[in-house]
């Protein structure tokens, strides 16, 4: 019996063409062609002596039979996807931590720090999967994550970092060569930039928000430049030609190696409920490894954890 059942690369190609009813889609997404997904496609099904799709000149349908076969083969490829995660995690055993966390974390904040982290813990060697993307622990192999976002998460543990508090910040060249920026309202003669990102329940603090902070009430917001990434707010500011809101917990190398210089102080903070936080299941309440890369976190942040 087990004889007529498909290899696991042919039901990922099924499991796929199924869920796209498009093989060109399907071909995309598995790294095959489309006439390459169409033959395999083709060869399950004189395996199983089963019609899956139909055909037309247009677009592909499931039968009833296949529909009934791709409910189980993507529940199937599900649960196996989800062990070798949790096997994979079994075999680091207590010397490795694997992190998902966003490129911006990881190279402005993360890794710079990472050799003290080495010196306190040099048996846990830590891992990372940089991306931006949510991850799903079992099926992404993932031990813990860096988020930002309000942290509420199900069947998660979540440990806020530390507060975003966005500031005005100029490239030194700025200050020697450009007009004077002695009052708040001397950035009116500067070319101003920042980030333009919102959720349904907060939106990224912008030059109107950062004016009025100031005391300024009367701002024309309409010259300024927006980014959608922050990494090009700060590479605008370096390369001298704007002053810029920047997260500070992110740009603190480039504050302390002179890149970027703050500008007034005035911050202000995004809303309450948004903060970078580290991420776990609730199954690793108790994972030495994690809560050693917790107390680690919260040392480098000034927090403690609470008794």
């Amino acid at each position: 019996m087990n004889r007529m059942l498909p290899g696991t690369r042919a039901l990922r190609t099924f499991e796929a063409a199924a869920r796209h009813l498009n093989f060109t889609r399907a071909a995309d997404e598995v790294g095959l062609t489309p006439a390459a997904v169409s033959h395999q496609i083709k060869e399950i099904e004189d395996q199983l002596g089963l019609v899956l799709f139909t055909r037309t000149s247009r677009s592909i349908q499931l039968t009833p039979a296949g529909a009934e076969l791709f409910q189980a083969t993507a529940t199937a490829l599900d649960t196996l996807q989800r062990a070798v995660g949790r096997a994979r995690r079994m075999a680091r055993e207590r010397s490795g931590l694997r992190i998902s966390t966003s490129a911006r974390f990881a190279s402005n904040w993360l890794l710079p720090k990472l050799p003290q982290f080495r010196a306190v813990h040099p048996q846990l060697q830590l891992d990372f999967d940089i991306s931006d993307e949510l991850r799903d622990f079992d099926v992404d192999d993932i031990d813990a994550a860096i988020r930002f976002g309000t942290g509420r998460y199900p069947h998660m543990r979540s440990q806020r970092l530390f507060d975003t508090r966005i500031v005005a910040v100029c490239s030194p060249a700025l200050l020697q060569t450009g007009p004077p920026l002695d009052h708040p309202r001397d950035l009116l003669q500067h070319t101003l930039c920042h980030v333009d990102w919102k959720t349904d329940s907060m939106v990224w603090p912008t030059w109107r928000m950062w004016m009025a902070a100031a005391g300024i009430e009367d701002f024309d917001d309409s010259r300024c430049l927006a980014f959608a990434d922050s990494a090009h707010v700060v590479q605008a500011v370096i390369d001298g030609g704007a002053v810029g809101l920047a997260d500070l917990e992110m740009i603190g190398t480039d504050l302390a190696q002179g890149r970027l210089v703050r500008v007034f102080d005035i911050e202000v903070q995004v809303a309450p409920e948004y903060a970078y936080h580290l991420v776990y299941p609730d199954s690793s309440h108790d994972d030495p490894r994690i809560l050693a890369f917790r107390e680690w976190l919260l040392g480098q942040t000034g927090l403690r954890l609470a008794p």
